[in-house]
C-alpha cells in the first residue's frame, strides 16, 4: 500500500477568505420537492480505528432520492443560469412546477454537462424537474450502471472516446442559445456556473454547521477531483465566521493526483491519463481554475491514496451502516493513510491532531454502482447496499 503527500499545513493556518458565508442557496434547496438535511452520524468504531475522540459522518447517500451530494451544487447552478438566460430575473414563484411555467417563454431548451456519473444525473435531473432536455457526456469506460442512472432521468447519453478532461471539452462545445453548459469546472471564459456549484455544496457544510451548534471540528477531509467540493469545503472552515483553525486534509487517487502535482509545482499542473482509478468521480487530470486559488492556500494536507484505501474506507462504513461507494468513501481513505499509515505521528503533528481530536467525513456519495458496491464490501452488508 502506498501513497503520496504535501504538506502545506503553516500557509492553510494564516489564510481566511474574507468572503462572508453563502446561505442563499441553503433557502433554495429547501423549495426543492424533498429536501431534508443528510444525516450527520457518530460512527464509535471509526473514531477507534482512526485513534481520535469522535469521527462524524455526513451521510450524502441518498439526498433528494440520489445517492449523492451533487444535486446540490447542479440545482444551484441550473437556477442562477436559467436566471441569467431569462435576464437576470423571474417572477417570484413557489414551487418547481411555477418556476417551470415561467421557464416556457424561452423553451425549447436544454441542459448539457460532462460527467463520470453523479453531476450529469444531477443536472438531468434539474432537466426533467424543470421541463427541459438534457444531453450528458460521459467519458469511455463509464459503467452501464452509471449510463442507465443518467438516462433514468430522461436524459440523452453520449459516450466521448476519451478522459474526463476531453469530455469536458467536448461538453463546451454543447452551448448555444437553446442549451446551457452547466460544468463543475473552469476554464478561460467560463467560470460563473463553477462558483455557482460551488455555492451549492456549501449547503452541506450549513447543515453540519446547524447539528454542531458551536462544537468544534479538528480536521475535515475534502475529496478532490476538479476541486469544486474541496473548495466549498476550504471556503466554510476558512471563512470570517469559522472559531478557530480546522485543519483541511485533501484527498485524491493516486492515479489522478493533479492537486497535489499542482501544490508541488506551485501553479496549475495536469496529470495525463488514463485515470484508472476505481474512486471514478476523483478520476480528473486538470484542477479547476477557479477552485485552484482556495485549495492552493487553505487546504493543511494534500494526499493521494491507492484504491485499496478507499476499499478499506468502503467496508469501515458499512460496519456502521453506512452506504458510501468508492469517490464518497475516499475521504476517509484519506484519514486512514494519514493517521494510521507510516507517517501518521508526522501527520498528526502536522494536522494537530490527537487522542481527543473531533474529526469530520463527508460520505458524498452511496452506491452509485451497486454491483461493484457488493463485490468490494461483500455480502454481509447486502442489505445495507440495498438502502442506497
Amino acid at each position: 500500500m502506498t501513497s503520496d503527500r504535501f504538506d502545506n499545513a503553516e500557509q492553510a493556518r494564516r489564510f481566511r477568505l474574507d468572503e462572508p458565508i453563502v446561505r442563499e442557496p441553503l433557502r433554495f434547496h429547501e423549495r426543492l420537492p424533498g429536501y431534508e438535511p443528510s444525516p450527520l452520524l457518530n460512527t464509535p468504531s471509526i473514531a477507534a480505528t482512526l485513534e481520535v475522540g469522535r469521527v462524524l459522518v455526513k451521510d450524502e447517500s441518498s439526498r433528494f432520492g440520489l445517492p449523492s451530494f451533487k444535486i446540490l451544487g447542479a440545482s444551484w447552478a441550473v437556477y442562477r443560469a436559467l436566471l441569467e438566460h431569462a435576464g437576470g430575473s423571474l417572477p417570484e414563484w413557489g414551487t418547481f412546477d411555477e418556476l417551470g411555467e415561467l421557464l416556457t417563454p424561452f423553451k425549447p431548451l436544454s441542459l448539457a454537462a460532462a460527467t463520470d456519473g453523479n453531476h450529469g444525473r444531477a443536472v438531468a435531473r434539474m432537466a426533467a424537474l424543470l421541463g427541459l432536455g438534457a444531453h450528458i457526456l460521459v467519458p469511455q469506460g463509464t459503467s452501464r450502471a452509471r449510463m442507465d442512472a443518467i438516462e433514468s432521468e430522461g436524459a440523452r447519453v453520449s459516450v466521448v472516446v476519451g478522459d474526463y478532461d476531453e469530455t469536458i471539452r467536448r461538453s463546451a462545445a454543447e452551448a448555444s442559445d437553446r442549451c446551457l453548459v452547466i460544468s463543475d469546472t473552469s476554464w478561460p471564459g467560463y467560470d460563473r456556473v463553477p462558483r455557482w456549484i460551488i455555492e451549492g455544496y456549501g449547503t452541506v457544510l450549513r447543515e453540519v454547521e446547524s447539528s454542531l451548534a458551536g462544537d468544534r471540528i479538528d480536521l475535515v477531509a475534502a475529496q478532490i477531483g476538479v476541486g469544486a467540493f474541496a473548495c466549498a469545503v476550504v471556503q466554510h472552515f476558512r471563512s470570517p465566521d469559522a472559531a478557530g483553525h480546522t485543519a483541511v486534509l485533501g484527498v485524491e487517487p493516486l492515479d489522478a493526483a493533479c492537486a497535489l502535482e499542482s501544490a508541488r509545482a506551485g501553479k496549475i499542473v495536469s496529470v495525463p491519463g488514463p485515470h484508472r482509478s476505481i474512486m471514478v468521480g476523483l478520476n480528473c487530470g486538470t484542477p479547476s481554475l477557479i477552485a485552484w486559488p482556495v485549495l492552493s492556500r487553505g487546504v493543511d494536507l494534500f494526499v493521494a491514496i491507492e484504491d485499496e484505501r478507499a476499499r478499506e474506507a468502503m467496508r469501515l462504513l458499512a460496519t456502521e451502516g453506512i452506504v458510501s461507494g468508492e469517490s464518497g468513501a475516499s475521504g476517509l481513505g484519506g484519514l486512514l493513510e494519514v493517521l494510521t499509515g507510516p507517517t501518521a505521528e508526522e501527520s498528526r503533528r502536522s494536522l494537530g491532531v490527537d487522542g481527543d481530536g473531533s474529526v469530520l467525513v463527508i460520505s458524498t456519495e452511496g452506491a452509485t454502482d451497486p454491483q461493484v458496491y457488493r463485490q468490494i464490501v461483500g455480502a454481509a452488508h447486502e442489505s445495507v447496499s440495498a438502502r442506497g
